[in-house]
């Protein structure tokens, strides 16, 4: 979209970055299923792998249909660019990659989802990378645990699985003051309910396989950058602000300024670890953000009433959804979330660990998947499958206890997903 009138976010996911396609007036962005590209002439081929020259030269790298999608996220993010990649994991690499080397640490939220808490405490170690765990909610423990050898900051928006929000503000200002960039992971929230850029985040990163597609269609990652973060104020940042011996010495801070950090997640991240989303995800994550709105207004709708139902019912000990006023989170998440607290919680069943085993296997409606942010509800017992690699310990800090389960809520007919889980709970607690 050009240069103007600031278009609220209802249209900016259907237009932002989309434009009819120059060689047949498509008005739905192409599928451009293509692995190379044509360059005019030698000179032309050579300032594009210079990067003197913006363009396309092969599919690993960049695709105009994924970088419509790259343009939309990062202008519903507030960001200055982003870059798309295979899924949510490799999103979380490729967002440490730029800032990491050997010998550095990362302190990331002990509430996060199983997977990445397995990826953060377990395979960042082959890079010669690590991670402290804190609880995001003790500042001073962030504080503390920051050392001279900490590149970021890392959390979740609205938490996987227990739905508990971070204070992104607060973490920001630690961030800041420490000289090193807040990493959040929004996906549970998405850019409708939260703007982490705004709240004072340096990267956003995102699972696109979820809310943001909202079909359980394709996996996809992305990684928003604010632009506002200075790389070459201190020498923590060297792939940034130092000579690129890739690039003839290239600086990439200096040559390309608030942009730095998406070309070189192009330019060097997806070139050298290859995790490149294909076009036909990318087509399909578009066609879903076109909802989005709607979609998280129903999400939110169905998932306050259904979460008040819970609180209310006898066989249920309690509920994590911050949009109770129960929630201790109840009053940030109407500061970070003011449109509402998502749909992603957790709820412990009276009867334990057998109990929930029960529960998922009666359910009708809602689907036993591992996955969220699907139009369809979802539950999974997290004990038991995404955090099952975690200790005991582990697992009750992220909040997926043995006898919690984890529910995606959807958009379907609210009255009929509360009597799905109604008739599951008779048979589990019986």
């Amino acid at each position: 979209m050009s240069d103007g009138p600031t278009y609220g976010f209802d249209t900016l996911q259907i237009h932002a970055g989309a434009r009819p396609d120059p060689a047949t007036g498509a008005r739905q962005t192409p599928i451009y299923q293509t692995t190379a590209y044509v360059f005019r002439d030698a000179d032309h081929a050579a300032a594009l792998f210079n990067l003197q020259e913006v363009g396309y030269i092969y599919s690993r790298l960049t695709n105009p249909t994924v970088s419509v999608l790259q343009e939309r996220i990062a202008t519903l993010e507030g960001g200055v660019g982003a870059v798309c990649c295979s899924s949510g994991h490799a999103a979380q690499i490729m967002a440490l990659f730029p800032l990491m080397a050997p010998g550095r640490n990362v302190v990331v939220s002990t509430r996060l989802y199983g997977g990445t808490v397995t990826q953060m405490s377990q395979t960042i170690k082959r890079f010669g990378w690590s991670a402290k765990f804190v609880d995001t909610d003790d500042l001073g423990a962030v504080e503390a645990a920051i050392d001279a050898d900490t590149r970021a900051i890392f959390c979740e928006s609205i938490a996987n699985p227990g739905g508990y929000i971070s204070d992104i503000r607060a973490l920001a200002d630690i961030a800041d003051k420490a000289g090193v960039p807040l990493i959040v992971d929004n996906t549970s929230a998405t850019p409708y309910l939260c703007r982490p850029i705004e709240l004072g985040a340096t990267l956003v990163v995102h699972s696109t396989t979820k809310y943001l597609t909202g079909n359980g269609t394709v996996t996809g990652g992305c990684v928003v950058d604010s632009g506002k973060f200075d790389w070459s104020a201190s020498d923590k940042f060297p792939s940034l602000s130092a000579p690129e011996p890739a690039y003839h010495g290239l600086k990439f801070h200096e040559t390309f300024g608030p942009l730095a950090y998406m070309f070189h997640g192009i330019a060097v991240g997806l070139r050298d670890l290859g995790m490149t989303m294909n076009p036909q995800a990318a087509h399909y994550t578009l066609m879903g953000t076109e909802t989005l709105s709607l979609r998280m207004q129903r999400h939110v709708e169905n998932a306050e009433k259904i979460a008040n139902w819970l609180e209310n019912d006898p066989r249920i000990e309690y509920v994590t959804y911050a949009g109770l006023e129960s929630s201790p989170y109840y009053e940030r998440g109407r500061k970070v979330c003011p449109k509402g607290a998502g749909a992603l919680f957790t709820f412990a069943v009276k009867g334990g660990y057998d109990a929930c085993v029960k529960l998922v296997n009666a359910l009708e409606i809602f689907s036993h998947v591992a996955n969220l942010g699907d139009t369809r509800s979802l539950i999974i017992h997290s004990a038991s499958t995404t955090h099952r690699q975690l200790t005991p310990a582990q697992q009750e800090a992220a909040g997926a206890g043995p006898g919690v389960v984890r529910v995606s809520i959807g958009i379907e007919d609210v009255n009929d997903l509360i009597a799905d889980l109604d008739q599951a709970l008779n048979k589990a607690t019986a």
